[in-house]
């Protein structure tokens, strides 16, 4: 009898570790450059065609008021840690104020901790020396362009959209085809090296695209015959992206891994480009305080977890929250000294639960200064309101184009979020004296290039 309830009990152990080890999801995040809210057709978009993202939609859950920073490297820098952007030392996109402080742990370190292979496509924008570069903080496969954008000056020489060259896992090579298809390709080939090898694998794949200079195959400007240049290939852009989300997830379902991804879409800042088009009914775009400037998409979808009918969830949350979560799902293990500013919005997404994080909070700020001041282009923002520069008040359900500012009706609410901000401040203040120096003579690196994108500037 000992020996069956022995036997059991470890039967019963291995199979909890197996369904563990299978329960991983492999997971996927795309985050495109410079689009937003507006640009896709199933967020209200009379022009663009984006059939595929708007399908995945059609089939995941939507987080309805999710919000970024106004620009691009302070984003990713809050999407890769859990952080406010201004505690990480990226609030600007150059002046040296875009590399990502040494003492962050990224998203990839943590999934790599977790037992993830860890693979980076496209634009990273944390840093291009080390300790900065992707490479350096726990992504496996790197392949990526350099600076903020190809052809920047951290970016290969005379680099092109076209048949231009990139940085994989440190070495300069040459490519064939559209940036964005071949960050996508590169991505693929890693996704299948993985499943091949059965092992979970995090792939985040950060497009340049649409980002200026606008440039695109030609199919996809002659779909917008009767715009104008700009926009004809701006959304041109937009659609290949589009293309390119769908070839990845008829991919994975090829590789037999779909049901157990989670697949995440969003972008990384409002419109730079689209608004005059159409903006959802939002003020602002690309660097603004106000909602058009950081309120974005996201669309996750996980067959395996529930997470495959059409949900749309209007809880307010920010791009700290994503580390959290992710990890969470991943298997939660990270350094008992590791705290994030964001939290776990894992009920948000998954359509049979009730959302668990009571009403909060959050800040946002566009900087793109030396050293961050005070109330600069800043929102406050609560399920209900947002505080602009510390005078405007909006009732942000009321008033989503926020066109009518309420504070002299409202002085106990702008009260109440100036004290938290001040609270905020006052804890985020002194790390702005950190720095971020840029090794010389590093074995890991023993060849440094040194350009004015990480000079500080006054």
């Amino acid at each position: 009898m000992k020996l069956v309830l022995f036997s059991a009990t470890l039967l019963s152990a291995m199979f909890s570790t197996l369904y563990v080890d299978a329960g991983q999801p492999n997971i996927v995040i795309i985050i495109a450059d410079d689009q937003g809210y507006g640009d896709l057709g199933h967020t209200g978009n009379p022009i663009i065609k984006t059939p595929n993202i708007d399908a995945l939609a059609a089939e995941s859950t939507s987080l309805t008021d999710y919000h970024v920073a106004p620009t691009c490297s302070p984003t990713r820098a809050a999407l890769m840690t859990g952080h406010w952007t201004d505690r990480t030392g990226v609030w600007h996109t150059i002046n040296g104020r875009s590399m990502l402080r040494e003492n962050e742990i990224t998203l990839g370190q943590l999934l790599k901790d977790n037992g993830y292979s860890t693979g980076m496509f496209g634009k990273w924008h944390l840093g291009d020396n080390y300790p900065y570069r992707p490479e350096d903080r726990g992504f496996d496969e790197v392949y990526r362009h350099g600076g903020g954008g190809v052809g920047q000056t951290p970016d290969v020489w005379d680099n092109a959209y076209f048949d231009g060259s990139y940085f994989h896992n440190g070495a300069i090579v040459p490519a064939e085809g559209f940036c964005t298809d071949v960050f996508f390709k590169q991505a693929k080939m890693f996704m299948k090296e993985q499943a091949d090898a059965g092992k979970p694998f995090f792939a985040y794949i950060s497009t340049n695209a649409p980002h200026g200079p606008l440039h695109c195959p030609q199919k996809y400007l002659d779909m917008y015959t009767g715009q104008s240049q700009k926009i004809a290939a701006f959304y041109g852009m937009i659609t290949n992206i589009d293309d390119n989300v769908g070839a990845t997830r008829q991919y994975l379902k090829d590789l037999g891994v779909f049901d157990n991804t989670l697949f995440i879409f969003t972008t990384d800042n409002g419109t730079a480009t689209g608004s005059e088009i159409f903006n959802a009914g939002m003020r602002g775009k690309k660097g603004s305080e106000y909602d058009g400037g950081h309120r974005v998409p996201f669309i996750a979808h996980w067959p395996a977890a529930g997470w495959n009918t059409k949900h749309q969830c209007d809880r307010l949350c920010h791009a700290v929250d994503v580390v959290p979560t992710v990890v969470g799902l991943a298997g939660g293990k990270k350094p008992q000294s590791l705290r994030w500013d964001g939290v776990s919005i894992e009920t948000f997404l998954d359509p049979s639960k009730e959302p668990a994080v009571a009403d909060r909070m959050l800040v946002t700020d566009s900087q793109r200064i030396r050293d961050p001041i005070k109330w600069r282009k800043t929102a406050v923002m609560s399920q209900q309101w947002r505080l602009v520069n510390g005078e405007q008040l909006f009732e942000i359900k009321k008033d989503p184009g926020q066109t009518k500012d309420v504070a002299t009706a409202h002085p106990q609410q702008v009260k109440k979020m100036k004290g938290f901000y001040d609270s905020w401040w006052d804890e985020l203040e002194p790390t702005f004296l950190q720095t971020t120096e840029i090794y010389l003579g590093a074995r890991e690196a023993p060849r440094v290039t040194l350009t004015c994108h990480d000079w500080i500037g006054g």
